[in-house]
């Protein structure tokens, strides 16, 4: 019986030291360090394509498979968009409400790698809605991470712009194209 116990015991206290060492398994944290940041908007009308962009500087970091600091935060000026045509960009920014709402958030937390890619939950605040996703994929190329949002204009509750009496209309689909340049 004391020797059932003292086995006992002594698997207890191996199981407890080999439970909190670092599994060897798992890749060592690693940092990214982003200089630049773009971020195009593309959708289709009743004309054909457009494509509305948005490019800035910005020094940051992005870690992975950190505890410490795992979140990655920008917000992104929606005044800054161009749509490469002055009423094209006027009629973004009336769409997206710009005066009411000049600011639009992107969070990036959680992130680990997944093959030569990495997962992250990805939070974007624009107007006043967030959109929430969970398991989003960023592609990691030589010069940067990037992804890709589809999502429609219904889903946070905006109207896609009607133009001379309807002859132009916007279709609700838009695509958000995001990359975070590596320096």
């Amino acid at each position: 019986m004391k020797t059932r116990f003292q086995i006992l015991i002594m698997g207890l206290v191996l199981f407890f030291l080999l439970g909190s060492a670092k599994p060897t398994f798992f890749p060592e944290d690693s940092a990214v360090v982003i200089n630049k940041i773009k971020i195009e908007i593309t959708g289709l009308s009743t004309v054909g394509k457009y494509n509305c962009s948005n490019t800035f500087t910005i020094k940051d970091t992005v870690y992975v498979n950190c505890i410490k600091k795992n979140t990655f935060n920008t917000e992104i000026k929606m005044s800054d968009f161009d749509c490469g045509n002055k009423i094209m960009t006027k009629d973004l920014q009336g769409t997206v409400k710009v005066k009411k709402f000049p600011n639009s958030t992107v969070s990036i937390s959680d992130i680990k790698p997944s093959g030569k890619n990495y997962k992250c939950r990805l939070n974007f605040y624009i107007t006043d809605k967030t959109l929430k996703y969970k398991d989003f994929i960023l592609y990691n190329t030589d010069d940067k991470i990037q992804g890709t949002l589809s999502l429609k204009f219904s889903d946070i509750e905006l109207e896609p712009p009607v133009k001379m009496a309807g002859l132009i209309k916007v279709k609700d689909d838009i695509v958000i194209n995001f990359s975070l340049y590596k320096k």
